[in-house]
């Protein structure tokens, strides 16, 4: 499963490869670096959904590389990590154009809902978001089983309906959402924040 690309700025390379196999587990594709100076040579328009970007880093602090970074990409999410003492700077991020912050030690399931979060209020989220309000209750039951991978005939007994019947709700699923194919679809339900594996996280 192709899920969305998230940059993390972490000089702590203990606290980046948890991360990492974190996001990895519930869907995300991490991109892992040390300092803002290689995550700025590396930035271009689009190549992440969401930043994680710590405030402590060393070089220029956090806050600085996250107004380089905003040269670059105006849209893209950014949410700040923070340790105990340092919430004041992240308030000044917050008021210069981050996201949101989080403080360290992580809830792994706090980090993951602030992430959906913040990538589902881009443009792009926002679009996909709207174009899964289209589709009806039942629609979007069956859109939720096959994103998270179950053949039809499973769908089927697990909703109660015959075969053929999941098969037409699916049908309209990919016609009503403008689904090219079936990753096409989970691409577009983890950006509108949607757990593929569970229930939305918005």
């Amino acid at each position: 499963m192709q899920g969305a690309p998230v940059g993390i700025v972490e000089d702590d390379g203990a606290v980046a490869a948890s991360l990492a196999a974190l996001l990895g587990a519930w869907g995300f594709e991490a991109e892992l670096f040390e300092d803002g100076e290689t995550f700025l040579a590396a930035a271009a328009p689009g190549r992440w959904a969401c930043v994680l970007l710590d405030v402590r880093l060393p070089g220029d602090d956090g806050l600085s590389v996250m107004k380089a970074f905003r040269g670059v990409e105006r849209h893209i999410p950014v949410i700040i990590m923070t340790g105990h003492g340092d919430i004041s700077m992240a308030v000044h991020a917050l008021k210069e154009g981050a996201q949101d912050f989080i403080e360290k030690p992580f809830d792994d399931e706090d980090l993951v809902r602030r992430l959906r979060t913040a990538i589902a209020r881009t443009p792009e989220g926002a679009d996909c978001a709207a174009r899964l309000a289209r589709l009806t209750p039942r629609e979007t039951d069956v859109m939720r089983e096959v994103v998270a991978g179950h053949p039809n005939k499973i769908i089927a007994h697990r909703l109660g309906v015959s075969p053929k019947t999941v098969e037409l709700h699916r049908a309209r699923v990919m016609s009503k959402t403008g689904a090219k194919s079936l990753s096409h679809l989970v691409r577009m339900a983890l950006k509108a924040g949607i757990d593929p594996d569970g229930d939305a996280q918005i």
